[in-house]
């Protein structure tokens, strides 16, 4: 008979209590035991001395006969300083699958290509901001020999953009009513 040291679920629905007990392997996880060696509520603050109550002698009793601990119970049994359980070591546990990988690589590649795109924009809005500052340094130059002709040079061209888009603004004005009396037209 194959003898295990398991827990054995007691309590209400959601508010769980378990019993560590030594049962035959075969027997159901509720059912028949052979002998309840300890308590477990972990309902209990991890720190409190009722959250495990283990009777360590005749945990030691079973063990010396062959009883095999589940894990849970070999964590408690560590705990004690009654077993020492090995530390499990699975490399890859945390590792994403394939399809996250390639999601991971895509995203990747996006986020390159966006880098590339701002620094290519960057570059771009440098060597704008060069050019208008040359051609300025270039402007100015000639006006220290001539400041009075610049001045009017700058004021009429200024003005006539203006005057170029108030007639584009009327025309706009004036096409807008033709469009909304030819719907008009065309639904009744």
């Amino acid at each position: 008979m194959a003898i295990a040291l398991r827990l054995s679920r007691g309590g209400a629905k959601k508010r769980p209590y378990y019993r560590i007990v030594a049962a035959d392997s075969r027997s159901p996880r509720d059912g028949r035991y052979l002998e309840q060696i300890g308590t477990y509520n972990p309902l209990l603050a991890k720190d409190s001395p009722e959250r495990v109550k283990l009777n360590e002698d005749r945990a030691r009793y079973w063990l010396g006969v062959g009883a095999q601990p589940s894990d849970r119970v070999l964590r408690f049994l560590d705990a004690a300083g009654i077993l020492e359980r090995a530390a499990r070591n699975n490399p890859q546990k945390a590792e994403p699958g394939e399809k996250a990988k390639e999601r991971a690589e895509e995203k990747a590649e996006k986020l390159k290509e966006a880098e590339e795109a701002a620094k290519a924009a960057e570059e771009e809005a440098k060597a704008e901001a060069e050019a208008p500052a040359e051609e300025a340094a270039a402007e100015e130059a000639p006006a220290e020999e001539a400041p009075a002709e610049e001045a009017a040079a700058e004021e009429a061209p200024a003005e006539e953009p203006a005057a170029e888009e108030a007639p584009a603004e009327e025309t706009a004005a004036e096409e807008a009513p033709a469009e909304d009396t030819s719907e008009d037209k065309a639904e009744g």
